[in-house]
């Protein structure tokens, strides 16, 4: 097995589908229709998209690593340069756990307290190996999200963040910027 071919990308009926795009065969993707690839994203092995009515935006530049998933009802947003290690998962939806509701995609929307919120993940932003991100979250510019940790609330632009839940633990460099701005000079127009 290896990276689908530009044909078959095609053939799948993405929302939009960047250049030099790859998508590895032993990925899983639901709701293609609802998903927008940009140039040089990367998908691999074993990950899922689901995508709800609210569809998955990937920027360009941006890697999704094994075993990773990305599902739910509300729109997930990932921007340019972002990237997930390998088994993050990233929920737009979320079912209620009080006991006031019934639970799980086979008992109609009336019965069920399905929290449904957009998640962003900023430019340059990382989540590390592991991590877990609720509906609603912003990771604004640049946040650094340490393995294994448990994001539900917002992180503001260029944080360190780690823990369950997660709690900012410090700065990250901006130095990267400057790295960004060389390789996109170096990039053919």
């Amino acid at each position: 097995m290896g990276m689908h071919s530009r044909a078959a990308l095609e053939r799948m009926g993405f929302a939009a589908l960047g250049q030099d795009v790859q998508v590895s065969e032993l990925a899983s993707l639901h709701g293609v229709e609802r998903i927008a690839l940009g140039d040089r994203a990367r998908i691999d092995d074993f990950c899922v998209l689901s995508a709800g009515p609210g569809g998955i935006t990937v920027g360009k530049h941006v890697h999704i690593a094994v075993f990773c998933s990305l599902m739910g009802q509300g729109k997930i947003t990932l921007d340019d340069f972002s990237g997930m290690a390998s088994r993050v998962a990233i929920y737009s939806s979320n079912d209620d756990y009080s006991g006031k509701f019934m639970t799980n995609p086979t008992v109609p929307g009336e019965f069920t307290g399905v929290e449904i919120a957009p998640v962003f993940l900023g430019r340059h932003a990382i989540v590390g190996t592991g991590s877990v991100i609720l509906p609603g979250v912003t990771l604004e510019e640049g946040v650094a999200i340490g393995a294994l940790s448990l994001v539900n609330r917002d992180c503001a632009a260029f944080g360190i963040y780690a823990g369950r839940p997660a709690r900012r633990l410090g700065d990250r460099s901006r130095q990267l910027l400057e790295v960004e701005a060389r390789f996109l000079a170096s990039q053919p127009r």
